[in-house]
């Protein structure tokens, strides 16, 4: 099967005929743009209890990743410095190697039920430093480290994306057995999944029992 090509007539290959499909940008939304936290920007990240976090490696090849813990788990350290424990997960390991390679992160700071976001873009260091390690322990597990960024650039996103998708409206969930579990969905896409219906949830199972042995 071919896959799909765009037609060059109508590729946007610059700024100028990019910029020339728009408005004018807002003069507001240049104007939101700052270079540290202030006090609004602080309560919403004690606030929030996910973010996402984009980063790149050195041949531009991106990667974001969600990260969540109770409400105000990212730790304001200073009005420029952020710092965001690594929780266990898969040990891909995908957003630390790229922080390694290319220190330049950006952020997306979510809260439920609202419907604007916060968006931090700085650079990104990491540290097994044992003061700020111990202090982002939750039921006694502490993290093996953590990403501690420098903020460049700080402003509020607007509800647009969020309406858009009705994500808070209850009336707009999707039921999730609609679709696989997770792990068939993996299994069906690599190795194939059994088709034993018990043998799969045996497996889905000990998914759950593993995410309550490893949450923290």
């Amino acid at each position: 099967m071919k896959g799909f090509e765009l037609d060059p007539a109508f590729a946007i290959a610059d700024e100028q005929a990019l910029r020339g499909l728009f408005e004018a940008t807002h003069a507001l939304a240049i104007q939101k743009c700052r270079d540290t936290l202030g006090p609004h920007a602080q309560d919403f990240i004690r606030r929030s209890p996910f973010l996402c976090i984009g980063t790149q490696n050195m041949d531009g090849k991106a990667d974001v990743s969600p990260r969540g813990d109770p409400a105000g788990f990212v730790r304001i350290l200073d009005e420029r410095t952020l710092a965001i424990p690594d929780r266990p997960g898969n040990n891909r390991l995908d957003t630390l190697v790229n922080i390694l390679a290319n220190p330049s992160v950006g952020l997306l700071f979510i809260i439920p039920g609202f419907d604007d976001t916060l968006r931090v873009n700085g650079r990104a260091r990491l540290t097994t430093e044992p003061a700020l390690i111990e202090s982002m322990a939750v039921n006694g597990r502490a993290p093996k480290l953590a990403i501690v960024i420098e903020v460049d650039e700080v402003f509020m996103h607007c509800a647009k994306a969020f309406r858009r998708s009705h994500l808070w409206d209850p009336d707009h969930r999707q039921d999730r057995s609609e679709m696989p579990s997770l792990v068939k969905i993996i299994l069906d896409e690599t190795t194939g999944a059994p088709s034993d219906e018990r043998e799969m949830r045996d497996i889905d199972d000990q998914l759950e029992a593993d995410y309550k042995r490893t949450l923290y």
